[in-house]
């Protein structure tokens, strides 16, 4: 079975997504998260790091998970319970966790924006949304139905989309930012899109979108963020010649 060298698979993520150079939040800790004992034969991909998700990878028998949503979001002191459960499940397999947040939905080939964007048919996409300097998602000029939209963002995530029908029936300019972006439909409407596709959003935010005037399509944050870490792991799998598999753990959120 072939094998790469860990540290040459990590450098190359880390090199093609600029894990150093994007910001994100303080709790994403971008990158290799845990080691193994320095090389891989298989690649498992999720979209969350957890207990549940750690368990296939081992059934899988990979040796290096790839995933969007990290272990170190909320403190993971002290090693006891159910965190020395988890580490234990990890170095006894020996499974190496490797996470990529903003770096992998920003990405121009790879990240979850754009490939829900061509998912969808949207063309001609274009920076949208700037945030502390950087542009967080991708806008497009369409011209498309909002119930044909619907369909389209149903048929990619395969998940019930959930809809605010804030502005008009015609969606003209659509902006994507996959996840949990719901929090910038101010920001987005000042931006001038008429419709925000986004993962999920807040109650006040149905109030929101209708006074403003805007299109709001939630297609769940899990369901728009399976993307990215497929096409990590599949650009992985091709150039160093090892497996991938995907693990499908839906929260439904």
């Amino acid at each position: 079975m072939s094998k790469a060298l860990l540290a040459a698979v990590v450098a190359h993520c880390d090199k093609i997504l600029r894990t150093k150079e994007v910001g994100d939040y303080d709790g994403a800790a971008n990158g290799l998260q845990v080691e193994n004992h320095g090389t891989v034969r298989r690649i498992a991909a999720a979209v969350d790091a957890s207990p549940a998700t750690v368990k296939l990878a081992v059934a899988a028998r990979a040796d290096l998970l790839i995933v969007h949503h990290g272990l170190f979001w909320n403190v993971r002191q002290p090693w006891t319970g159910t965190n020395y459960e988890l580490f234990r499940l990890l170095v006894e397999n020996n499974l190496a966790v490797y996470s990529s947040h903003l770096p992998l939905d920003f990405h121009p080939n790879l990240g979850n924006n754009v490939i829900l964007c061509a998912a969808l048919g949207l063309k001609n996409l274009r920076p949208f949304l700037l945030k502390e300097g950087q542009y967080y998602g991708l806008q497009s000029r369409a011209g498309v139905s909002r119930s044909v939209l619907v369909s389209r963002v149903q048929r990619a995530t395969g998940e019930k989309v959930l809809i605010i029908p804030g502005g008009r029936n015609r969606c003209e300019r659509i902006g994507v930012i996959t996840g949990g972006a719901g929090d910038f439909l101010q920001k987005a409407a000042e931006e001038g899109v008429d419709t925000f596709i986004t993962g999920e959003g807040r109650h006040w935010t149905y109030a929101l979108a209708e006074e403003l005037g805007l299109n709001v399509l939630y297609g769940g944050h899990y369901a728009t963020e399976t993307f990215g870490v497929k096409a990590l792991a599949a650009h992985l799998s091709k150039k160093f010649r090892v497996p991938w598999t995907f693990l499908d753990h839906p929260t439904g959120l």
